[in-house]
């Protein structure tokens, strides 16, 4: 255990993904993509219908219109962009990614959020010892999911999806989000840790010079996440204490 606590106490700052990492969303998060494309592959009457391998292979810790646009190809099937704000009756790119989105508040509404309880413990610990915490997610919903988990407070700095978008920044398993994140914290990428449950993200953590990327292994599994450049993996972060 004091090796692993040696893994993150030389940095100086934090950046973490959310789902996954500090809360169980993911989970919430793989429901809305089956109920989206299990109700879109039958209304098509596609040969090939979702599996939960498709997750993890097309979808996880990217951007999500990223997620269905590869989820798409995986299958096949291409469809106009539509705009922004596209309905989500519409199918379209844009109308198919917001119809995820409604699936995914409406079961984060009617749920709650509980954040992993060995992740509040870490966070307490890292500022406890003075690291600077920051959240980079994918998702638009970073912000609604941290306040709903009582997070908010821990995190003065927040790059979600909206963010990216704003500036123009590519998503996960490209490493823009995260070098951007550690530039709002004023922390160099060498003396930053990313902490990351997704192949992408870990991609995206190994992409720049960061300090360290800790692998989360939520059920991408723990070779999985070292072959995607993850420097370590635990099961928890509580086994980071």
């Amino acid at each position: 255990m004091t090796d692993l606590r040696n893994a993150w106490t030389g940095a100086s700052a934090l950046l973490f993904d959310l789902d996954g990492v500090l809360t169980p969303t993911a989970v919430v998060h793989e429901q809305a993509w089956q109920e989206l494309f299990d109700g879109y592959l039958a209304e098509t009457g596609h040969p090939q219908g979702y599996q939960e391998s498709d997750y993890f292979d097309h979808i996880d810790g990217k951007p999500r219109f990223d997620g269905v646009r590869d989820f798409l190809a995986s299958r096949g099937i291409t469809l106009p962009e539509g705009p922004v704000h596209d309905h989500p009756d519409n199918v379209t790119v844009q109308g198919l990614g917001n119809r995820k989105n409604a699936i995914f508040n409406e079961i984060v509404n009617s749920r709650g959020v509980e954040p992993f309880e060995g992740s509040v413990k870490f966070i307490n610990a890292a500022v406890e010892l003075g690291l600077k915490v920051a959240v980079v997610s994918s998702s638009r919903n970073a912000p609604a999911v941290l306040k709903a988990a009582g997070l908010d407070h821990h995190f003065e700095v927040v790059v979600d999806g909206q963010v990216a978008a704003g500036v123009g920044l590519p998503g996960k398993p490209d490493p823009a989000t995260y070098v951007y994140g550690a530039g709002l914290l004023g922390v160099p990428v060498e003396e930053c840790i990313v902490v990351e449950d997704a192949v992408s993200g870990v991609q995206a953590g190994a992409g720049a010079n960061f300090y360290a990327v800790i692998g989360v292994d939520r059920g991408a599994g723990r070779q999985t996440l070292l072959d995607a450049g993850a420097t370590l993996v635990v099961d928890d972060l509580n086994d980071l204490l």
